[in-house]
Parts: structure tokens; sequence; C-alpha cells
């Protein structure tokens, strides 16, 4: 049991001695750039007058948005979704359980009344 003592303390030891070596030090670093003081200072005077420089993203209105699908295909979606009857039922829910859609969505026999020529599936 000594031994074992012996032996960690010597390896402690041995790491404290490596890792106590102090840094070399390589002097102030020289600013490397490949622009000019001039180009520097006209750039930041450029920065400093731009106007709503300090407002933040969404103040200015509503943002642009990049449409990929039709509306009428988008709110067809919508509609089946919010009327799924086991929209909120996972395979999770309960203990040994399966999720097994027997139920018609009410939203395939609306849009049957309706006629709508948009229907998602």
């Amino acid at each position: 049991m000594k031994t074992s003592q012996i032996l960690a303390a010597a390896a402690l030891t041995l790491l404290a001695a490596v890792g106590a070596q102090a840094e070399t030090y390589q002097g102030v670093n020289t600013a490397v750039s490949t622009k000019s003081r001039d180009d520097v200072n006209a750039e930041a005077a450029r920065t400093a007058s731009a106007p709503n420089q300090n407002v933040v993203r969404g103040s200015r209105g509503a943002e642009t948005v990049a449409v990929s699908k039709d509306r009428a295909i988008v709110e067809a979606e919508a509609v089946r979704t919010a009327y799924a009857p086991d929209q909120n039922v996972t395979s999770g829910s309960r203990v040994n359980s399966k999720v097994i859609s027997t139920m018609a969505n009410p939203a395939d026999a609306l849009q049957a009344q309706q006629g709508s020529g948009a229907i998602a599936k």
C-alpha cells in the first residue's frame, strides 16, 4: 500500500514539474493590414454616417418571404392538419400503443362539399 502511494506522489510531482514550464515571450505582435490608414478612416466615416445603422432587425416592417407553394395548397394542408382526428396522439402516448387512424378526416368531407380543387394529402 505504501508503494502505490509513493508511486502516485511521484507521478503527481512529475506532472506538476512538466506543467510548470513558462511560456516564452514573443514580444508585441505587429498589425497586419491590407488597407492603408486613409482607406480605414474613409470606411469608418462612411459607416458612421450611414442611415439606419442602429435600427434592429424587424423594426423596419415585415420582411419578404420567398413563396414556394401556391396559397390554396398551403391553406388546404393547414386545414387538413388542423382537422386531423389523431393530430395530438403519438405512438408514445400510451404504453404499447399504436396510432392507427380509423376516423375519416373532416376536412376531406368539407372539401368534397365545397368542390375545392386543392386537396393536400
